[in-house]
């Protein structure tokens, strides 16, 4: 569900604190916990350092951006990959076709 259209965007009041201290265009990445903040258009331009429950990820804000969180844009889940046993033959049969070397047209006719 959305947020009250009579409240107006949630910008966490410490981020905008750290955003007048700093001058349009430093690329010095702002450090916030806030990943439910939603990014305004004075944002546009600055780099965030948003955590994704391990690490800061960077965030460079531009203005397709605006009225999306900050969080969406700090993956928080790592894809690993689909396993199971047909994955592992692909990948084996993918592995031996690297290895067999491939003549190409040239080295053909020279033979």
């Amino acid at each position: 569900m959305s947020r009250s259209l009579k409240k107006g965007p949630y910008v966490h009041p410490k981020l905008l604190k750290k955003l007048s201290k700093i001058r349009i265009g430093d690329k010095t990445p702002i450090k916030t916990w806030s990943r439910d903040s939603i990014i305004t258009p004075e944002m546009v331009g600055f780099v965030f350092s948003v955590h994704n429950g391990k690490d800061f990820i960077d965030v460079e804000t531009r203005e397709e951006m605006v009225g999306h969180h900050l969080g969406e844009f700090s993956i928080t889940k790592k894809f690993f990959k689909h396993g199971g046993r047909m994955q592992k033959e692909l990948e084996s049969k993918a592995r031996t076709s690297e290895k067999a070397p491939t003549l190409t047209k040239s080295e053909t006719k020279e033979k």
